[in-house]
């Protein structure tokens, strides 16, 4: 079984971003290759949810898929964990202070 988000991408548009859910949960930005840049969260703090974290996302980025969940932060760290397995490499946007700890996935 994969870790891996599989979820469609969305063009990252106003219209797309609007229409999310003030959920917490975790995402993915790409770009317009579809490559993974960014892995976020958007958690208690956020205060509405996925569609006020990639309200930020939204000249940074050209595609975004999302995965609603409470347990945001587990599942941040093994996105960000299955992406470096995968690829060899955390991806480009996430700051040093989001990777800092991770283990490794095999």
């Amino acid at each position: 079984m994969s870790v891996a988000l599989t979820k469609p991408w969305i063009p990252l548009e106003q219209s797309a971003v609007a229409a999310l859910p003030g959920q917490l949960g975790v995402f993915e930005i790409a770009d317009e290759h579809r490559e993974v840049s960014y892995i976020g969260f958007a958690g208690s703090k956020s205060l509405f949810g996925l569609r006020s974290e990639l309200s930020e996302w939204l000249d940074r980025g050209s595609y975004f898929r999302v995965e609603v969940t409470t347990a945001y932060r587990t599942r941040h760290l093994e996105l960000l964990m299955d992406h470096h397995r995968r690829c060899g490499c955390y991806p480009e946007q996430n700051s040093e202070s989001e990777l800092a700890g991770l283990g490794r996935l095999s």
